[in-house]
């Protein structure tokens, strides 16, 4: 499975747009703004999912699972552990 966060990630790590991955990917731009909304795991139509995986991958993305190995050879970027949550710095003022 892929997150929302992860996509965007790949996205940016390939300097492309979402009109690009969608075109490259045979989906619509929606389709990928909903996936990148997502909140953790991407949600839509499996065989959209699936195609967008495979766009990436086909684009030199290793797409990596939690607690999985990488298996590329590229330099690349991966959270140690999840990111804190934000807090609500309101009452801070400079």
């Amino acid at each position: 499975m892929i997150t929302a966060a992860q996509m965007r990630a790949a996205r940016a790590l390939l300097g492309i747009d979402q009109k690009t991955l969608a075109a490259r990917a045979g989906v619509s731009v929606p389709t990928i703004q909903r996936m990148e909304a997502s909140a953790g795991n991407v949600r839509g139509v499996v065989g959209s999912l699936v195609r967008v995986i495979e766009a990436l991958d086909a684009l030199g993305i290793e797409l990596i699972g939690e607690q999985a190995p990488s298996q590329g050879t590229g330099r690349g970027v991966r959270l140690k552990s999840p990111p804190p949550a934000p807090t609500d710095d309101a009452s801070t003022t400079d």
